[in-house]
């Protein structure tokens, strides 16, 4: 009878601690940026990435421009794209005008104190032979749209060269 009170207590107390926790198990994006994006606009920010990533034309086009369309479609939106170097762009994550940026971007980015960086999705190997990998960046703190972008990037882009 002791050891049946001494569960029951100890479970109540378990649901209330769940209870009061108040936060989603998942993760959440303070400035809302999954939310904003499904249904409406992606806002891509690319810089220039040989044949994975030309901006030369009227629309972006690649296998990094196919894969963020890809994504944009996969939430339901449009892409709207704004070409430029990485500082401007990353300077669009910060201020909330870009929701995505892309284009040759690797994983030894020195953005990571600004951005929130996916894993590599991508493999590529340069004119000097050298590996790298490639990431894409979001708005920092943005940990659902994250989410969101690395759980599309690991079904839908194979991590091997091309």
């Amino acid at each position: 009878m002791h050891t049946r009170r001494a569960f029951a207590s100890a479970a109540l107390g378990v649901i209330v601690l769940l209870a009061g926790c108040g936060q989603p198990l998942m993760p959440a994006d303070p400035d809302g940026t999954l939310v904003d994006v499904q249904g409406d606009v992606l806002h891509a920010g690319v810089t220039p990435n040989g044949d994975l990533l030309d901006v030369a034309g009227d629309e972006p086009q690649g296998d990094e421009a196919d894969a963020i369309r890809a994504f944009a479609a996969s939430l339901d939106a449009d892409v709207d794209w704004t070409v430029g170097p990485d500082e401007t762009l990353v300077r669009g994550l910060e201020d909330g005008t870009l929701d995505l940026v892309a284009g040759g971007i690797t994983d030894q980015t020195p953005w990571t104190d600004k951005a929130g960086v996916t894993r590599a999705y991508r493999e590529v190997v340069d004119d000097q032979g050298r590996t790298h990998l490639l990431v894409m960046l979001v708005p920092l703190g943005e940990n659902a749209f994250l989410s969101e972008l690395e759980r599309f990037l690991s079904d839908h882009v194979e991590l091997g060269d091309r």
